[in-house]
């Protein structure tokens, strides 16, 4: 567990307000994004959701001037907890996309007490194999050594984390997100994807897991297929929604179905 007085841990107690969109009243919803995302990425579900719940939507270190590792995903959790700590919040259901969901399970392996329900957008307890480490080693080396994402990668990893469907007929929300993506530091990049990318696979420890699970999976996430979320729904209390035409970033890219289902589930938990 990082030190009470880890500098990138007491940005988020101290200064929420710089990495955290806070609407609404009521039971809490804290989310956090996958990799190269941020706390934008969940902008329909705060409007969707702010008249009955809270909502917090942050950034993770990588986009803030904390991006300069090596840090894990456990260390994400910390910065969660601290968070949580400064907004006053005891407890809350836990969403993460991606990279977001590999922490909030480590978070609730964590820190229990204060998860009452999971939400768990396009992820898994699963890890990543060999081909695909090496793939995403390559990409973060080049980005770290070029000091940004260059426009050719950038068009790459435009097909892993949005879906076919996004990238023929919603070319603009991609290509805003391709124009985000070139102005990061590559070192925050490359800290960020290392946080996660040779992380011990999670699944045995999902059988201490006991809270709510809502699983969000787009149909076309070519990133992290379908399947690999099925072992969230065998080991935890869950129930999975699949988005259509919508790929890895699918409360992003068909929100409609996502807000359905999140309030239904906030509703049965809260």
């Amino acid at each position: 567990m990082a030190s009470s007085d880890d500098p990138s841990v007491e940005r988020y107690r101290r200064r929420p307000e710089t990495v955290a969109t806070d609407r609404g009243d009521g039971p809490p919803l804290v989310l956090c994004h996958g990799t190269l995302m941020d706390r934008t990425m969940f902008a329909p579900q705060i409007e969707a959701l702010e008249d009955d719940y809270r909502v917090v939507a942050y950034d993770t270190r990588a986009r803030t001037d904390r991006y300069d590792g090596p840090y894990d995903l456990y260390d994400l959790a910390d910065d969660c907890a601290a968070l949580m700590d400064a907004k006053g919040i005891d407890s809350c259901v836990l969403g993460g996309m991606s990279m977001g969901g590999f922490m909030a399970l480590r978070f609730a392996e964590r820190y229990p007490d204060r998860v009452d329900g999971l939400v768990m957008i396009d992820t898994t307890a699963g890890t990543h194999d060999d081909d695909e480490i090496e793939r995403y080693t390559e990409m973060i080396e080049t980005a770290r050594q070029t000091g940004e994402v260059p426009e050719q990668l950038a068009g790459v990893i435009q097909h892993i984390l949005f879906g076919a469907t996004t990238n023929a007929d919603n070319a603009d929300l991609a290509e805003r997100w391709v124009d985000r993506w070139r102005t990061y530091p590559g070192e925050s990049v490359y800290h960020e994807v290392n946080s996660w990318l040779e992380r011990p696979d999670f699944t045995d420890e999902l059988d201490d897991i006991d809270v709510p699970t809502l699983v969000v999976h787009g149909e076309e996430d070519v990133a992290l297929e379908p399947e690999r979320s099925e072992s969230l729904l065998k080991r935890l209390d869950a129930e999975r929604v699949m988005v259509p035409e919508a790929g890895h970033s699918s409360n992003l890219e068909n929100p409609d179905p996502v807000n359905d289902a999140l309030a239904a589930f906030l509703d049965g938990v809260y």
